[in-house]
């Protein structure tokens, strides 16, 4: 008598078993930016996690690559390291080359790039890129919002993360005033310390409902004068 592992019939009978693997993680944590007329503020949780379990409280999602624009990344930890560094060498070599710093907008175009060069097998990466470039002799504030090949466009305010949904309808209720019928458009300025207040008020909200947001709230503000960071305490549960 032939055995179960033989018998055609029993395999066919016995239940399949399906091995799953992909090549990206979601570590989760979410980040808020702002733009002003002459700043810009940035904010993100310090919380990695993979599934239920914290790896870390204190992992930076914000990165400086220039005097004054910072680029904010969530989604898996491994893709943003990689992204991180080639920016931080591709900023190096273009202040080497034309013996000046990259500004936003070149910031911006540049993070495009990279992602755009790897459409075929997409960096797992959300980002944000913020700062404050000298114009027409004065300081804009921008943030630049993609999506994961690279495609890019200049928004007033933005979310992205695990906490995203719950972030992007506060900013578009209080700084958009989508909500309003008769609100004034195109919509009136923020000031410095409206945002810095707003981006914390988000994150205390996000961290009551995403577990994969918490700990702390890393927030930069981004002005003529450079960059100013500053943390204020979320859960820890």
């Amino acid at each position: 008598m032939a055995s179960g592992l033989s018998d055609p019939l029993a395999m066919a009978a016995a239940p399949h078993t399906k091995h799953d693997w992909s090549p990206y993680v979601q570590n989760g944590g979410s980040v808020v930016a702002i733009a002003g007329e002459d700043f810009a503020v940035v904010g993100s949780d310090t919380r990695l996690s993979i599934g239920y379990n914290i790896l870390s409280r204190h992992q930076p999602k914000i990165h400086k690559l220039s005097s004054h624009s910072v680029v904010a990344q969530v989604g898996f930890q491994g893709d943003s390291q990689y992204l991180n560094k080639l920016l931080l060498t591709r900023s190096k070599m273009y202040e080497f080359d034309h013996a000046q710093k990259l500004t936003t907008s070149s910031c911006a175009s540049l993070v495009a790039r990279l992602l755009y060069s790897r459409r075929f097998f997409p960096l797992y990466v959300y980002n944000l890129v913020v700062g404050c470039d000298f114009e027409d002799n004065k300081w804009v504030g921008k943030v630049y919002g993609y999506d994961p090949v690279g495609c890019y466009e200049l928004i007033p305010f933005g979310a992205e993360g695990t906490a995203a949904a719950l972030l992007q309808p506060l900013l578009d209720c209080d700084i958009g005033r989508k909500n309003e019928q008769n609100a004034p458009r195109p919509m009136l300025p923020v000031s410095r310390e409206r945002a810095v207040t707003l981006v914390k008020d988000v994150f205390i909200s996000a961290a009551e409902r995403d577990i994969y947001s918490g700990d702390q709230a890393h927030i930069v503000l981004i002005d003529k004068d450079g960059i100013h960071e500053q943390f204020a305490q979320l859960r820890k549960d």
